[in-house]
């Protein structure tokens, strides 16, 4: 299971936790390379056949309604993170530098190899339920990104995230494969299923009803221009995040509070992990966090809302 990269530098404690984390994995990968993080239109659109009508546009399953261009059609989709499909997603890691507001997110992963290690009994779970309990019980706003694998493996944990008015549901692809070479030792998709795997994801996950979002997450937040141009069709923001808290196969929760906390700002989106046998001190360092946040002045609030896009 890898640990996330993020685009910008980071405090010293959280670079180190990613270094410690990422070494655990395949084989080490590089930092990815900038992306624009504007919106590029890459296709423009196609007249109207005066004789037959208005050509009806091409649809992808999971793809974001188009946005209209006449008087009287329907609205432009106002989900969170929608972007007018057919236009690279911009990249975001963080929200404006204002107020008080931080995200905690929450990547929900799940690839065939450890879908066989739950069926082989060598692993008992991917799913923190001692997460989701502590965030009920405090009543804290969190966003999950979920792979469509960990979404068919947990459903009812699947129908207890989207009841909850405070959490938000993502993407965060099918099966969590790498979209670019070098992905800290992932299994590489083929260029030609992106597009087809994100937007799988999108419908499996909207079954489930509650705060749907149009965000999206590479996995180990590797992506390139290949990468964000497939996904153009289907309206989304990506989102990678400033704070990276290591968590993955951390031995200890402290050093996961560290990172967490030392690079964290107004606006901040914080990587971390639901899935407990990769992640097995998040649970414990949740706590910590979120008293570190409240002492620094800092409140978590749902991704949409971090971004000012709620």
């Amino acid at each position: 299971m890898p640990v996330k990269t993020p685009r910008v530098p980071l405090a010293a404690a959280t670079t180190a936790a990613v270094i410690a984390a990422a070494a655990l994995l395949a084989g080490p990968g590089p930092l990815r390379t900038p992306t624009a993080t504007g919106i590029v239109p890459i296709s423009a659109a196609q007249p109207p056949s005066p004789s037959s009508g208005p050509t009806p546009a091409p649809t992808t399953p999971g793809a974001a309604p188009p946005v209209p261009t006449t008087p009287g059609t329907a609205p432009p989709d106002t989900t969170p993170g929608a972007t007018p499909p057919g236009t690279r997603p911009p990249v975001v890691d963080h929200g404006p530098r204002v107020g008080n507001k931080v995200a905690l997110t929450f990547d929900a992963d799940m690839t065939d190899a450890m879908r066989y290690q739950l069926r082989s009994g060598a692993v008992r779970s991917y799913a923190n339920l001692k997460i989701i309990d502590l965030l009920e019980r405090e009543r804290v706003p969190a966003t999950f990104f979920l792979t469509g694998k960990w979404v068919e493996q947990y459903p009812a944990v699947t129908r207890r995230l989207a009841a909850n008015p405070r959490f938000e549901l993502a993407n965060h692809t099918y099966g969590h494969l790498a979209f670019t070479p070098d992905c800290y030792g992932l299994p590489r998709i083929p260029e030609r299923e992106m597009t087809a795997d994100v937007a799988r994801t999108f419908d499996v996950v909207a079954a489930y009803g509650g705060r749907q979002t149009r965000y999206f997450r590479f996995p180990g937040l590797c992506h390139d221009r290949k990468a964000l141009d497939a996904l153009a069709p289907l309206g989304l923001t990506v989102v990678d995040g400033d704070v990276v808290s290591g968590d993955p196969f951390a031995k200890s929760w402290r050093p996961v509070v560290r990172a967490a906390l030392d690079g964290v700002r107004p606006g901040s989106v914080i990587v971390l992990h639901v899935t407990e046998a990769n992640a097995p001190m998040t649970d414990e360092a949740l706590p910590h966090i979120l008293a570190g946040l409240a002492e620094r002045g800092l409140e978590p609030a749902p991704l949409s809302e971090v971004l000012g896009q709620s």
